[in-house]
């Protein structure tokens, strides 16, 4: 296998790469990520707005396929906001573009939110790990998300709850791991004697499946809810999994009973959250939901400034500053991301950073965020291109002049959204995930042998980003 040296855009793109591979190491466990994710490697492309990725064997590339397609397609975006398309491809005994994958260290070498404490035992005395950047002091509040923010602060606090569970939602990006975090380290420093758990979603998916398999879900039940403060993360993951809904809503009720704290994120409200337990939903419903908006333009400029208070202040000039605040609209990670590439090219370049600088350095994320298609948004498009009625995408009838669309329509909302691929089958009269991966190796293969479907599907890419 031959390494290539690669651009600042492939660098970049390594980078995130590196980020996501640990952050699916500390979700996954380490028993499922040696197994079936370690092996994938990242393969150089021109294009930095499409990643490619490859595994040793067709039947790992299925399974992966299968299972973390979504989820490594919505790892990237967060990283890189211009990421389009994630490729996940059998790798060719020709490939020559590799690029070399940073090793993996422990989950502190990894400036990357810890995913811990898992819910094992602690010796007597150790504290629970939280982000030391994520405080209630580093938080930039405004208007969109002043209510979740005050919100958690006050869950924070000692004493009997006011309100529990709290629900934060928001796009990706927009804070809510930060005030989970900083929740964390509130309610430790108030109470000492106290105890928390920070879950993603798919830890506690994991750990319990792990717990059925080993005949152990006493030992699991009784370690989680010991802890006096539980927060998982990413709630949308468990979307159809429907064991794990079981536990969690019993989890939950077993919180509420003991009055103690539970906070939840994830990227939607619970009235928008598809294949989950209509149970869950209501008991989540039941308590304080908060939603974090995009961030307005004033907030945009004090988290600039906020960043750039301690060290490199002099180094971004006010009209610089009012071109990223002005253009990058999308999250704060998004604006962050875009502050940290100026600095890093300015550094590793030793030019000033200015407007022509800013304009060469950061391309298209200065064009301004794209926007958000959705399923529904996708099956008008369709029905209008092939004439046909959106009730029929959605209808069991197969004749050919539905079944087509249908694929079509299938193929762009895998392409364009992150619904997993069970939520995608829902949106289509509740198909099976099957049906999808059929629907998109179908539309793969016709683009390259019909020009008919390849054009079709050009043009409503075309009208569904413009």
């Amino acid at each position: 296998m031959v390494t290539i040296a690669v651009d600042h855009g492939q660098v970049e793109v390594a980078a995130a790469w590196a980020r996501v591979r640990q952050n699916l190491r500390v979700s996954a466990g380490q028993r499922l990520f040696d197994r079936w994710l370690k092996p994938i490697e990242l393969v150089a492309d021109d294009d930095s707005a499409v990643i490619r990725l490859t595994l040793p064997s067709a039947f790992m590339t299925d399974w992966v396929r299968n299972h973390y397609a979504e989820r490594l397609t919505h790892a990237f975006r967060a990283e890189l906001p211009q990421v389009r398309e994630v490729l996940v491809e059998t790798a060719s005994p020709l490939q020559s573009r590799i690029v070399p994958a940073a090793p993996l260290g422990d989950s502190d070498d990894v400036d990357f939110p810890p995913y811990a404490p898992s819910i094992a035992p602690r010796p007597a005395g150790e504290r629970p790990t939280f982000d030391p950047r994520y405080r209630f002091e580093t938080f930039v509040t405004a208007a969109s998300n002043r209510v979740a923010f005050n919100a958690a602060r006050a869950l924070a606090e000692p004493g009997t709850p006011r309100f529990s569970p709290l629900f934060l939602h928001s796009a990706t990006g927009l804070g809510k791991t930060h005030l989970m975090h900083a929740i964390g380290h509130a309610f430790l420093a108030a109470d000492p004697s106290a105890s928390a758990v920070y879950l993603p979603a798919e830890r506690f998916m994991f750990e319990f499946v792990a717990a059925m398999r080993a005949r152990d879900t006493h030992s699991f039940k009784a370690r989680l809810r010991g802890v006096d403060l539980l927060m998982i993360d990413d709630l949308q993951f468990v979307a159809g999994k429907d064991a794990t809904q079981e536990e969690c809503l019993h989890t939950i009720n077993a919180f509420m009973d003991a009055g103690k704290r539970v906070v939840i994120a994830c990227d939607r409200s619970p009235a928008l959250l598809d294949g989950i337990d209509p149970r869950l939903v209501s008991r989540l419903g039941g308590g304080l939901v908060a939603d974090i908006k995009a961030p307005e333009e004033d907030l945009r400029h004090a988290i600039l400034a906020a960043k750039l208070a301690d060290s490199a202040d002099g180094l971004v000039p006010a009209d610089v500053r009012e071109l990223l605040a002005g253009r990058i609209r999308g999250s704060v990670r998004e604006l962050e991301g875009a502050l940290n590439r100026l600095l890093a090219y300015a550094q590793l370049t030793g030019d000033v950073i200015d407007m022509p600088f800013a304009h060469a350095t950061l391309g298209e994320m200065l064009a301004g965020p794209a926007r958000r298609v959705t399923i529904d948004d996708i099956q008008r498009a369709v029905s209008v291109h092939f004439e046909v009625k959106q009730l029929d995408l959605i209808s069991a009838r197969r004749a050919q002049a539905i079944a087509r669309p249908r694929q079509v329509a299938m193929y762009l909302a895998k392409k364009l959204t992150t619904r997993s691929l069970p939520e995608i089958g829902r949106k289509f009269g509740n198909r099976d995930h099957s049906t999808v991966i059929h629907a998109v190796r179908r539309i793969e293969e016709l683009r390259g042998v019909d020009r008919e479907i390849d054009g079709a599907v050009r043009s409503l890419l075309r009208s569904l980003e413009a």
